[in-house]
């Protein structure tokens, strides 16, 4: 991508991503990654309390770890050095009132996925950002992957036809057994209605195939059929779906995520099939991408850069033949919402290589979920997007 001067580190803040948190201290490492970002400024935890030790953990001064998130925006706001961005990555149902304050307040915005738990409060962000001129971004890290860049190029650049068929998958079996009744602090929330929304797996991992498809495709979602099941004791929200797409232009779609199937870590996975060929993309082997021509035999194509395509090549970190995994994906959209943030200084023109996703991308994605709950309860009748 283009280099945009950078000037100084974009300060930044998080709320959430204490002690308990995985995903905390990965968004901290991808904003490393890069060396764009000065992690100063946090409200880490639920609690003052643990709020303090936490910051003090994450190498927070005293004064700019903060006891909540109302606190944060008062401090931050009255400094010459106040943070520039924050990050939320606490429970669903808390993202929407967070981040309109800091909105508000003239913070650029990182949220987690899904961006809120209903498309009014998303309708309501995506307004705000706009008004305020303001930089929202959602963390849908799988996009940020190389060959996940390079498949999407190949098929803007017409090299498998017109897309026919769209398959994607994401299975887990770490909710095979109902651990949070033993108090597990990442399943509870996530199997909470009050905390996690309508959805369980399909807002916590279905969101991410969702995005996936449609960003490497580029297909627009016009209508959805969905089944939603609970196979975990006493559980209260989905932790396994079956969704059938309908597309404009004709295309056809599957997506299936559970959080019980037994015998998968992170297994996400992406197929496309046009009418002269077909991609085929897997998470955990990320450097690997596979590429059937029509009447051809498969090739792997791989990560190294002086062979990707310019999309991919300009993401790539690591040398050819090293491994480029999840916390490079993550890296790669915290790198590109940098670049967005260094141009919002001087009133740059973002360079169009950048697209990570938007407050928009977050929308759809809570769309995604309202859609999957109505057609499930419908019967699993056909509801439009």
């Amino acid at each position: 991508m283009a280099d945009i001067e950078k000037k100084d580190p974009i300060r930044w803040g998080m709320v959430g991503g204490g002690q308990g948190s995985f995903i905390g201290e990965v968004h901290r490492i991808a904003a490393r990654l890069n060396n764009n970002y000065l992690f100063c400024s946090g409200a880490l935890s639920s609690t003052p309390e643990r709020s303090q030790i936490s910051g003090s953990e994450a190498g927070l001064e005293k004064d700019r770890s903060y006891p909540n998130y109302e606190a944060m925006i008062k401090g931050e706001s009255s400094r010459d050095d106040r943070i520039e961005a924050v990050s939320i990555v606490t429970p669903n149902d808390t993202h929407f009132p967070i981040a309109k304050r800091f909105l508000q307040e003239g913070f650029h915005v990182i949220c987690d996925k899904p961006m809120t738990v209903t498309t009014h409060e998303a309708d309501e962000l995506v307004q705000l950002a706009n008004q305020r001129n303001l930089i929202f971004a959602v963390t849908y890290n799988y996009s940020g992957h190389p060959m996940v860049r390079h498949a999407r190029a190949m098929i803007k650049n017409g090299d498998i036809g017109a897309i026919r068929v769209l398959q994607c998958e994401y299975a887990q079996d770490w909710l095979a057994e109902s651990i949070e009744k033993e108090g597990h602090k990442q399943a509870l929330w996530r199997t909470d209605p009050l905390q996690s929304g309508l959805g369980g797996c399909i807002g916590d991992i279905g969101t991410h195939a969702f995005h996936l498809a449609c960003f490497v495709s580029g297909l627009e979602p016009e209508a959805l059929c969905a089944d939603i099941s609970i196979f975990g004791d006493g559980r209260k929200l989905d932790d396994n779906a079956n969704v059938l797409l309908r597309f404009k232009g004709n295309a056809r779609g599957i997506i299936w995520v559970s959080q019980v199937a037994i015998g998968n870590e992170n297994n996400l996975k992406l197929r496309i099939f046009g009418e002269q060929g077909g991609l085929s993309w897997r998470q955990e082997e990320p450097n690997e991408l596979i590429f059937s021509p029509l009447n051809q035999p498969s090739r792997k194509i791989s990560g190294d850069s002086s062979k990707a395509s310019d999309e991919a090549s300009i993401i790539t970190k690591v040398p050819a033949g090293h491994p480029e995994g999840y916390l490079e994906g993550f890296a790669t959209i915290y790198s590109e919402i940098a670049q967005a943030i260094f141009a919002a200084r001087s009133g740059e023109t973002v360079d169009q290589n950048i697209i990570f996703p938007t407050a928009e991308d977050g929308k759809a994605g809570v769309n995604f979920i309202e859609a999957v709950v109505r057609s499930s309860n419908k019967g699993s009748g056909w509801v439009n997007l």
